[in-house]
């Protein structure tokens, strides 16, 4: 029997891109014809998709619509979907988790560098044909760099990463061959990461990815997530100075300053969202339709400082010289999971009451599915 929490990940991811279908950078992606880079581009561009903290990868966001449109080319079912979505989902996190910190440090975008593996091994288990010399296709083509984070150039590079996955199954299926060993040894080499089978390459996995999965409470950067509950626990008590302490990596996802220019940059900005959620609770999809003076005003008072002893998710919120809130992983990650009725509350706000039973018939055509949610791309319509 497939495990529930794969059918839970691409319900949240599908919610994300019917939502997000309509954002400046889905909208460009749709205009190059490609329904899988569309489709990814629009579950990624609210960065509201579940996360795998072990790797800091998105690990829907390639690998679902690789998975949905290669299903739907075929004519086949959700349930043939969500099984090679499950395949690619496992293949791509080995990836993450064997290249992490590696790809982060070097200034690689994970998600996208590690997300053509995923797609090439999902779009396979539908398509047939070598998985190795698809993976191996994809791994030569593997880019994507933390640069992009605050611009629409994130979302495109991942919507850009499922497609190229796609194609590199495609090619493998036509007869394209390349070695993996020879593919892995040369992603080394550029990029600083690890090519890793999903048993966990060379050390054991200790469980399914799936497991150690993040839905995401709130959409913008899982490395803020920390700040916000610290901050939404805190309320109005807060002193006027505070002192935020973050692992070092949360530094370098999260690194803009006080002053986000826009609502994409300040998705990524620590001071600006513990600021906005002190004043105004915990942000929604519309709190980034622009940025809030009043927080910018608030968050100029507020530090940011790393500590390498802190867990990856780990934020510790002080003021007045004593530590006021301490948080180890925030809402929606394993250890403190949503319940199922805020689940569906996520997936009802982002898509509508209609959605959050899109997925339970799995004889129901995926093709169905992505009309449903508005991801039709032309080359599907």
């Amino acid at each position: 029997m497939r495990d529930r929490r794969y059918s839970i990940a691409m319900l949240d991811w599908l919610a994300c891109a019917a939502r997000g279908r309509g954002e400046p950078a889905a909208r460009a992606a749709r205009e190059l014809g490609d329904a899988v880079a569309f489709a990814g581009t629009a579950g990624h561009v609210l960065d509201f998709d579940d996360t795998y903290l072990p790797g800091i990868a998105h690990l829907s966001a390639t690998t679902a619509p690789a998975a949905l449109v290669v299903a739907a080319e075929r004519g086949l079912s959700v349930g043939a979907a969500l099984d090679a979505y499950a395949e690619g989902f496992e293949a791509m996190a080995a990836v993450a988790r064997a290249s992490h910190p590696e790809l982060y440090d070097r200034g690689w975008h994970p998600t996208a560098v590690c997300g053509g593996v995923g797609a090439a091994v999902a779009a396979t288990a539908v398509l047939g044909g070598s998985p190795d010399d698809a993976v191996a296709l994809a791994l030569a083509r593997a880019g994507g760099l933390r640069a992009a984070f605050g611009s629409d150039a994130k979302s495109l590079q991942v919507g850009l990463a499922a497609a190229t996955g796609v194609d590199a199954a495609r090619l493998a299926a036509a007869g394209a061959r390349m070695p993996l060993e020879r593919a892995a040894t040369g992603f080394e080499q550029a990029t600083g990461g690890r090519y890793a089978e999903p048993a966990g390459g060379g050390e054991a996995a200790p469980g399914p990815a799936v497991a150690d999965n993040w839905i995401k409470a709130w959409p913008c950067c899982l490395q803020t997530h920390g700040a916000i509950e610290a901050a939404d626990r805190l309320g109005g008590d807060a002193p006027e100075a505070l002192l935020v302490t973050v692992h070092p990596v949360s530094l370098l996802a999260a690194a803009e300053g006080p002053e986000p220019a826009d609502g994409l940059r300040a998705k990524f900005s620590i001071p600006y969202l513990t600021a906005y959620t002190l004043l105004h609770g915990p942000p929604t999809v519309e709190s980034f339709n622009g940025v809030d003076g009043q927080a910018v005003e608030r968050a100029r008072t507020i530090e940011v400082r790393a500590d390498a002893a802190l867990l990856e998710s780990e934020f510790v919120l002080s003021g007045g010289g004593e530590e006021l809130v301490r948080v180890k992983a925030a809402l929606g990650s394993p250890q403190q999971p949503m319940d199922a009725a805020a689940l569906s509350e996520k997936v009802e706000l982002l898509a509508g009451a209609e959605f959050t039973s899109v997925l339970d018939d799995p004889d129901r055509p995926a093709a169905e599915v992505l009309a449903l949610a508005g991801l039709s791309a032309p080359a599907l319509a």
